[in-house]
């Protein structure tokens, strides 16, 4: 038992690394010549028909055998048994018979897998002490592919006699191995004739003229053979702007820049007005509409003249400097000149964002030194007063400019009137 336990196991060893082969072997058969040995279970001669072991005579078989479709297989097939049988029991046996077997064998599985079971049928003529018998072997078995070179085989047949006068019915038991003659011839290759196709590339850019978007033009296979100049990754063919790198936004075109100003439209929020970059591509701002930008303008929320920087003069709001008029020879103020400045403060108190300087300006009569301190007084008065009716002081500041800063002749009396003054300039 062990060794049959051993022999099993080195066939599904065997078998293991075959099957792996089996894509690779014919699906049919080549020729084979086998050998194998037998045994036949008929009566001996003179002893009863038991179809006992005993009884089982054996012999050895030759055959031929061939794939004829890819699931069926022929033979032809010789027996030689070791027997005495003979139907009539009177008969002279030789100690021997002969058989010779035509049969067809069919399989579920073509033949290029290692184990697969099988099917027969076929006709037989024997002699048995001098009388020839026919009969019909039906059996099945199993088939061993050993790389389609070499095979074993292993059957039991049932065989029915077609004489029951010469032949009683009987078992039949062989096994064999077979060795391969010749492959099956492999399917003719068909001679497939590819036409030969001209292959045009005018530009000679590596790229057949019926593939390139640009045959005339040499260019890049990932461009469908369209060149492209400036890098961009835009072909040509594509590109408004073919010597400028660009974007496909702009097709093939840099960002643009419609003001000129040097910043892109992107980045520009006034495109269509040149600016600069701290305005974000728009121009200097001019806040009160003066026309003086902010950055030049002193009062850029309120509108004045450029030659007064930006800022208002008192008198665009009707205000007349030269109605501040003071007592001769000191720093009293006149009616007229309080009546003047309440119109001054009502100014300064509707447009809070205005800082005034006070300016006092004198004749040339006296000395000097004492008109710088007269027109200090008179500034300072104005402030005074100012700061009575409302205005901040923060927002007033005096200067007394003296004798030094005519207007008018002072050798007239009324150029000496005309220089004795007070200026509003707003700061």
């Amino acid at each position: 038992m062990r060794k049959l336990l051993q022999l099993v196991a080195c066939l599904l060893f065997v078998a293991q690394i075959c099957s792996a082969q089996e894509d690779q072997r014919p699906q049919k058969k080549g020729s084979l010549l086998g050998f194998g040995f037998n045994g036949t279970d008929f009566p001996s001669l003179g002893k009863p028909k038991d179809a006992s072991i005993k009884n089982t005579d054996y012999g050895m078989s030759l055959f031929f055998m061939k794939g004829w479709t890819k699931r069926i297989d022929y033979s032809i097939r010789y027996n030689l048994l070791f027997s005495d049988y003979a139907k009539d029991p009177n008969a002279t046996s030789s100690g021997y018979a002969n058989e010779l077997e035509a049969a067809l064998h069919g399989r579920v599985l073509t033949d290029n897998h290692f184990f697969q079971p099988f099917i027969t049928a076929g006709v037989g003529i024997g002699n048995y002490s001098g009388k020839w018998a026919p009969y019909a072997p039906l059996g099945a078995g199993l088939q061993f592919n050993f790389r389609s070179a070499f095979y074993l085989f292993a059957q039991a047949n049932y065989r029915a006699t077609l004489d029951d006068t010469k032949l009683d019915n009987n078992l039949f038991y062989s096994v064999g191995f077979t060795g391969n003659l010749s492959s099956p011839k492999p399917p003719p290759v068909k001679e497939v004739i590819v036409p030969v196709v001209e292959r045009k590339d005018r530009d000679n850019d590596g790229i057949v003229d019926s593939l390139d978007a640009c045959p005339d033009i040499a260019g890049l296979a990932r461009f469908n053979g369209c060149p492209d100049t400036d890098g961009d990754s835009i072909p040509d063919k594509d590109d408004s702007c073919v010597t400028v790198a660009g974007f496909a936004k702009y097709h093939g075109c840099p960002i643009p820049d419609t003001d000129k100003d040097g910043i892109n439209d992107e980045e520009d929020k006034c495109p269509t007005v040149a600016g600069i970059a701290k305005y974000n591509g728009c121009p200097i701002p001019d806040t009160d509409g003066d026309g003086v930008n902010d950055e030049n303008d002193r009062c850029p929320s309120e509108p004045g003249p450029a030659d007064n920087g930006g800022c208002p003069r008192l008198e665009q709001y009707h205000f007349n400097a030269k109605n501040v008029q003071f007592v001769t020879a000191s720093a009293t103020l006149t009616a007229a000149a309080k009546k003047e400045l309440d119109n001054g403060a009502q100014i300064l108190q509707e447009h809070p964002s205005l800082n005034v300087s006070i300016i006092g300006h004198t004749d040339n009569v006296g000395k000097p030194e004492s008109n710088k301190k007269l027109s200090q007084k008179r500034a300072d008065a104005v402030k005074t007063y100012l700061v009575s009716k409302g205005v901040s002081a923060d927002r007033l500041k005096t200067v007394g400019s003296g004798q030094d800063v005519p207007i008018a002749d002072n050798k007239t009396k009324k150029g000496r009137a005309d220089n004795r003054r007070v200026e509003f300039k707003v700061d």
